[in-house]
């Protein structure tokens, strides 16, 4: 059996390979990533550990057909995508384009040549934008206010409509944040742990940079989200969106002041918001309901929140030797 993980160099994908190789080894695991954009650097620890890697550009279409003209696969994790929001504010078309059209050319691929497969499209709790529900759940209309939530609108709506047109096998989750180790330093979690890191190592002076401490987030640990994509894959309906998500919810000022807790020179360290560090419009709740997800399985996340940041703080403090 064969699965293909697009985006599999990521974040995500670096951890969707781990669950694979330690629960389902039965899997042939097949890595898509595009040459003059990747970085190896999450997946060197099991890039050479029964991964075949497969070059291919998901935004172009010839690049797309040739890959499933060559390989047929039983199950199609598509976690590649732009997905840092404040970015798409600033390159909307090719966010679109990422995302959009590189889910329509793959799911055309999948219809003319490998129809079987059942097929995760990652949209995104960022379709929902400001939430007027909480808990938030499926029936939440779509109102996004980003480039980056567009996109996951329609990633979200061609799942279902190739589905429904042309019958193929796709689920769609709908993940709320999700972190740790190896998270882009784009991402807050990330960014305020690599700058405690720093100032610790000696790097960088106790002064921090931060966004908007005013939201509030539903965080999960990014090993309890692949295990659930895997659950998804395996029991979720077709053409069907589900949310996914923790079952903590945290306001960002206190993700900030337990990260510094954890530090030795966290009393030293002053804060400060920076205003090219906010977004033109951000959704200060996220809150999912995920009944309808634990409705198809027995999954629940089970990793602390707290163990998350002290994951993503001791990352960094690889990085940098920071000595504590």
């Amino acid at each position: 059996m064969k699965c293909l993980i697009t985006g599999a160099n990521g974040f995500v994908g670096s951890y969707m390979i781990e669950y694979i190789l330690k629960n389902h080894p039965e899997y042939e695991i097949y890595g898509m990533y595009r040459s003059h954009t990747s970085s190896f650097e999450n997946v060197e620890h099991i890039k050479d550990k029964k991964v075949i890697w497969v070059e291919c550009d998901i935004v172009d279409i010839h690049s797309v057909n040739n890959l499933f003209k060559k390989h047929k696969f039983d199950k199609i994790f598509h976690l590649a995508a732009n997905s840092f929001v404040p970015a798409s504010y600033e390159a909307p078309s090719s966010t679109i384009e990422a995302n959009v059209i590189g889910t329509i050319n793959m799911l055309e691929a999948v219809k003319v040549y490998n129809e079987d497969a059942t097929i995760l499209i990652c949209s995104s709790s960022e379709v929902y934008g400001h939430q007027v529900h909480t808990p938030t759940t499926e029936e939440e209309t779509f109102d996004p206010i980003s480039p980056y939530a567009l996109s996951k609108v329609g990633q979200d709506l061609a799942g279902k409509m190739y589905h429904k047109m042309y019958g193929l096998k796709t689920v769609i989750s709908r993940a709320f944040t999700h972190s740790g180790a190896r998270r882009g330093d784009v991402f807050f979690t990330s960014a305020f742990c690599k700058q405690i890191a720093r100032i610790e190592a000696g790097l960088q002076e106790p002064f921090m940079e931060v966004g908007n401490l005013e939201s509030h987030r539903t965080i999960m640990h990014v090993k309890d989200c692949v295990r659930a994509y895997w659950e998804l894959v395996e029991k979720g309906k077709y053409g069907e969106a589900y949310n996914i998500g923790g079952k903590e919810t945290w306001g960002i000022a206190d993700a900030l002041n337990y990260m510094l807790s954890l530090s030795p020179k966290g009393k030293e360290i002053k804060v400060e918001v920076a205003k090219r560090l906010l977004r033109p419009k951000d959704v200060n709740m996220q809150k999912p309901s995920i009944e309808k997800f634990q409705s198809i399985c027995n999954w629940k996340p089970e990793i602390p929140v707290k163990q998350v940041f002290r994951d993503v703080l001791n990352y960094w403090r690889g990085k940098y030797n920071a000595k504590i």
